[in-house]
C-alpha cells in the first residue's frame, strides 16, 4: 500500500482532493504569468484578467485545504508525516501570499506592479516546494532501484 492510499481515511475525500487541489495551482501559475505580462507591457486586460486567476484559484483552495486540515491535524488515525505537515504550512503560507495578491489587484491601474509579481512569485513558489517534497516522499527510492 503506497502512502497515498493508507493516508486517507475517506476514499471519498481523497477524490474530491486529487480533484480539486491542481486547480488553484494552474490558477496561480497563471495569475504569476498574466502579472509578469502587465508588468511588461502594460496593457490592462493582463491586470484585469490576473486578478480574476487569482481570485477564482483562492475560491478553489478552500475544499482541497479543508480536507487537508483535517487529515493532518484534526481526523487522522494515525499520525500524519512530517512530510505531510511541511505541506500543509508551505501551502498555508501560499495561500496568505495569494489573499495579499488579491488585495494588491485591487489597486487602480498601473500601481499594483512590482508588489503582484513578487506575491504571485513567492505563491507559487511555495506550493511548487510542498508538491516537490510531496512527490519525493511518495517516490520509492528502493523500488525503482531495483527495477
Amino acid at each position: 500500500m503506497t502512502p497515498t492510499t493508507a493516508t486517507y481515511r475517506s476514499r471519498f475525500a481523497r477524490a474530491i482532493f486529487d480533484l480539486l487541489n491542481p486547480i488553484p495551482y494552474g490558477l496561480f501559475v497563471g495569475t504569476l504569468i498574466f502579472d509578469i505580462t502587465y508588468a511588461a507591457t502594460g496593457n490592462v486586460f493582463w491586470g484585469k484578467g490576473a486578478a480574476w486567476l487569482v481570485t477564482t484559484g483562492l475560491f478553489f483552495a478552500i475544499i482541497p485545504r479543508l480536507i487537508n486540515l483535517g487529515h493532518v491535524w484534526l481526523f487522522s488515525r494515525r499520525r500524519a508525516a512530517r512530510i505531510e505537515r511541511v505541506d500543509f504550512w508551505l501551502n498555508l503560507l501560499g495561500i496568505v501570499a495569494a489573499i495579499l495578491n488579491a488585495f494588491v489587484h485591487s489597486r487602480d491601474a498601473y500601481a499594483m506592479v512590482p508588489e503582484n509579481v513578487i506575491l504571485s512569485l513567492i505563491t507559487v513558489a511555495l506550493l511548487s516546494i510542498g508538491q516537490f517534497a510531496l512527490a519525493f516522499a511518495r517516490f520509492d527510492f528502493e523500488g525503482a532501484a531495483r527495477e
